[in-house]
């Protein structure tokens, strides 16, 4: 049996995803598992400080064999394609870009030592992005995957489309979700463990999901189940 752990929106707080991990070593030792993996919920950027941090070590823990799942979220993917292409998300609001201070892509940026540019200097910003952003980095967050399925729990950043089966979801519905999936009353074939829209805490629902985003973007606590 496989004991699995997943951790919920990190959004560059390195400090508390050391925390949890710690946290989820004292559980090991305390209970010992055949077999355990950690799967980050996805939205490991923006907002906090220490993206480029997070970035490293969860590289790191990917290259030395580490259990660990790490799956896509919006973010994510916002910044690749900016910095790719400058391109903005589809799925995005047409009044906004990562740059935007809402979003939180100049914090991440100022972590790889990019900083006094407005969001709107798109091109001094993205010729920046690509000198500095190691390219192992946009190369880790462009293969993601977007989901880690199991015979009882689905896990993926947003959720899922209700009216599609898991196998026919495309990567906009797992990464950007919200509405038609939140507000489905019927049940889903199996437990949706999911973050992108913050609770006050861990949170499942009658209708078979459980949001483990409680906030870390904003300075609340990064959480894990």
């Amino acid at each position: 049996m496989t004991t699995l752990y997943a951790i919920g929106d990190i959004h560059g707080d390195m400090e508390q995803l050391e925390t949890i991990h710690a946290q989820v070593a004292d559980d090991l030792a305390a209970h010992p598992a055949q077999d355990h993996q950690i799967i980050h919920i996805g939205d490991l950027v923006d907002r906090r400080y220490q993206s480029k941090q997070v970035i490293d070590y969860l590289i790191d823990g990917d290259e030395t064999g580490k259990p660990w799942i790490t799956l896509k979220g919006n973010h994510d993917r916002m910044m690749t394609l900016f910095i790719d292409n400058k391109a903005q998300d589809p799925i995005l609001r047409t009044d906004l870009t990562w740059l935007h201070p809402r979003l939180g892509g100049l914090t991440t940026l100022e972590s790889y030592g990019i900083t006094g540019l407005s969001h709107e200097q798109e091109d001094e910003i993205q010729a920046e992005a690509i000198a500095k952003v190691p390219a192992t980095h946009r190369d880790f967050l462009r293969s993601l995957p977007t989901h880690f399925d199991t015979p009882n729990a689905f896990f993926t950043h947003a959720g899922i489309n209700p009216e599609k089966a898991l196998a026919d979801q495309t990567e906009d519905d797992l990464i950007w979700i919200r509405a038609p999936f939140h507000e489905h009353a019927g049940p889903f074939e199996k437990l949706i463990v999911h973050g992108h829209t913050p609770v006050d805490v861990v949170t499942q629902y009658a209708n078979n999901r459980l949001n483990i985003d409680t906030g870390a973007a904003y300075g609340k606590l990064l959480s894990a189940i």
